[in-house]
């Protein structure tokens, strides 16, 4: 049974990556159609509601407490063929939420440094300890730095091994965006990889993102450029940011801005100034990526806000399953 004291109460539930046997390689994370079965019965098709049933009902505040709606993050590929036919032979609207920079010819490399990873070396430790080696620096002190950050990762993100939060802290924290990319293009030489040859299996179209709203899915933010750490920018950039992939989702799909009114917090990345300009933007529903109370970002209850709502990582549901 799905609903327990920890999470009876409406959310989200938050998808990333599929896997199929042709062109969607099993990656870190990944399900397959049979999985997402088995997670949504898991779930009760009777407490999944469409999204326009869940953001109307938000908005009424006539939300029950095994109310929710299903997620879907960064216009990955895999999501459109995989994903896609089952919720459409379970009759299910789901939200999709888009960073908008690969539409507009943009080098687009968080997705792409994903794919990277999980086609072109054995195993996930394999890339890291490549990485490492290519960095060259004795880690040792940021790491001691870093333990308790560590140790509340574990807890807030189960699906990460420690040295998936090593790799990021030393990603986000250590170094410029210009040194990592710097080493991971060395590692793209290495392995003769060109990013621009994987676009089409990785990213959606806009054709695709068209053929979601036309079928009823709900389209909505989830910044521009998909920064690491959006709440690092200045309200300016921020504000870019969301300005920038609010008119450029309305252009692609043909509607009025002020029609795209739900987004997510990419990495669950946000601060004060975020929500300020999600409510310029007349944005009325946000969610974020985990089940629980941030105090370092003032909350006070789980669903903090409506641009606060938690969502559950689809991982955290396989690990009740087994």
């Amino acid at each position: 049974m799905y609903f327990n004291n920890k999470n009876n109460f409406f959310h989200g539930i938050m998808f990333h990556h599929f896997h199929d046997d042709n062109l969607h390689k099993k990656s870190q994370g990944s399900i397959n159609k049979d999985d997402f079965y088995k997670i949504l019965k898991f779930i009760g098709r009777e407490n999944i509601l469409d999204a326009k049933d869940f953001f109307s009902r938000f908005k009424e505040n006539k939300l029950k407490e095994k109310n929710v709606c299903l997620t879907f993050d960064d216009a990955t590929k895999c999501q459109y063929d995989i994903a896609l036919p089952v919720l459409e032979d379970l009759k299910i609207k789901s939200f999709f939420f888009i960073y908008s920079s690969l539409f507009k010819g943009e080098l687009t490399l968080l997705e792409v440094y994903r794919y990277f990873r999980m086609n072109y070396f054995n195993n996930i430790d394999e890339f890291y300890n490549y990485f490492f080696k290519l960095l060259n620096k004795d880690l040792s002190a940021f790491f001691k730095d870093n333990e308790k950050i560590i140790e509340q990762t574990k807890v807030k993100f189960l699906v990460y091994s420690t040295n998936d939060i090593k790799f990021r802290l030393v990603r986000d924290k250590l170094l410029s965006q210009l040194d990592y990319k710097k080493i991971m293009f060395a590692m793209f030489k290495e392995k003769n990889f060109r990013p621009e040859d994987h676009y089409k299996n990785i990213f959606m179209s806009k054709f695709n993102l068209n053929k979601l709203n036309e079928l009823g899915h709900l389209i909505g933010l989830h910044s521009h450029s998909h920064p690491v750490l959006l709440e690092n920018l200045s309200y300016n950039e921020q504000k870019k940011e969301y300005e920038n992939n609010k008119s450029t989702l309305s252009e692609i799909l043909n509607i009025d801005k002020n029609n795209i009114k739900y987004m997510s917090h990419p990495n669950g990345s946000y601060n004060d100034d975020t929500l300020k300009i999600l409510q310029e933007l007349k944005i009325e529903l946000g969610f974020k990526p985990i089940m629980s109370i941030e105090p370092e970002k003032n909350m006070k209850k789980i669903n903090n806000s409506s641009l606060e709502i938690a969502r559950q990582d689809h991982s955290k549901i396989v690990k009740m399953m087994n």
